[in-house]
């Protein structure tokens, strides 16, 4: 078992680690213990952010985040952190930076990006968390772009009524008109390529068994991987955002030291957008020249859960391939 696996396993055994609970902070301990003991130096922000420096190009930074969901794998966030040590190692370059709370929104990242004390370059290797590179056969993919998030809600309004005693040709039930609704937003999304959009909430008024619904809330998390397709996307749906964040691209120069370094092993270099946020699309909407590397997920591409996996042999080709584009930023 190689050195990264057993560190993912001794952090994963720690169980969930909420943002800023105990748990993320024994994490970040025995992380610092790592890095101290790679040589390291070590520091740690206002934030709870620890940084670990080489010495050696320490504008460039790699890492991610300890904290977890409820129930979350061993792999999201944590291995960007494991590898990312790794990697520096190997490559006797750059810093390692661990991020606080990602997952309730970055609030680490985003404090490091408010104190103004960045790198120039960030590179942050993760799981994919979908399932399009075990369908290509493909162990890693470069990331072109973080996708923009709007978040809102339309809203379908009828005339509520006895269930028993209306007939059906004369109701104005809100919700059948949600559930086309509904349809709209996934025919909607699909005629948009690399967009998405999840219903993922229905609130249905009055809400007896026995009340037909006049008024019923759709949610919507609606996503698209830059900007002029977000702008279309939602103008489509017609949703008025309560939630937005915009698209980042992934700096070239960054990416270009990913594809060189993939291909210098001769496989296929992938490019897709990332469906989820990280902390690397905090660094790039702060300026710094920020770019990702996915590895393969297995068990269907599965986060944010016990049985997300990433195979052995796909961590340790991912960590040879960030050592390697350290050496090339």
């Amino acid at each position: 078992m190689s050195r990264v696996i057993e560190r993912l396993d001794a952090l994963y055994a720690l169980g969930d680690k909420i943002g800023y609970s105990a748990q993320e902070d024994e994490a970040h301990r025995i992380a610092r213990a790592w890095m101290e003991e790679a040589g390291l130096a070590v520091e740690v922000d206002d934030a709870g952010n620890l940084l670990g420096g080489s010495g050696t190009g320490d504008d460039v930074w790699t890492g991610s985040h300890l904290d977890s969901v409820p129930g979350g794998g061993k792999f999201d966030g944590m291995l960007g952190v494991v590898a990312g040590l790794e990697a520096v190692q190997r490559a006797e370059r750059g810093s390692v930076v661990v991020f606080r709370d990602e997952e309730r929104g970055c609030a680490g990242s985003r404090a490091r990006v408010a104190s103004g004390l960045l790198p120039r370059r960030y590179v942050e290797l993760h799981i994919e968390q979908g399932p399009v590179l075990l369908g290509a056969d493909a162990p890693l993919a470069v990331v072109t772009a973080i996708t923009g998030i709007a978040r809102g809600e339309l809203v379908t309004h009828g005339r509520a009524g006895h269930a028993g005693t209306v007939p059906m040709a004369g109701r104005a039930d809100a919700l059948v008109d949600a559930a086309e609704l509904v349809l709209r937003i996934r025919d909607t999304a699909r005629a948009i390529d690399g967009a998405v959009a999840t219903v993922g909430r229905i609130e249905v008024e009055p809400g007896a068994l026995n009340v037909i619904p006049d008024r019923v809330a759709v949610s919507i998390d609606a996503r698209a991987p830059d900007a002029a397709r977000f702008a279309r996307l939602i103008d489509a749906l017609g949703l008025e955002p309560t939630y937005r964040v915009e698209p980042v691209a992934m700096a070239e120069p960054v990416q270009a030291a990913l594809r060189g370094a993939i291909e210098a092993r001769g496989l296929p270099v992938v490019e897709l957008a990332s469906g989820a946020g990280h902390d690397a699309g905090i660094l790039a909407a702060g300026g710094v020249e920020s770019g990702m590397l996915f590895v393969r997920s297995q068990n269907g591409g599965v986060s944010h859960h016990a049985d997300e996996l990433t195979t052995d042999e796909d961590v340790d080709l991912a960590v040879d391939v960030l050592a390697d584009a350290l050496t090339r930023i």
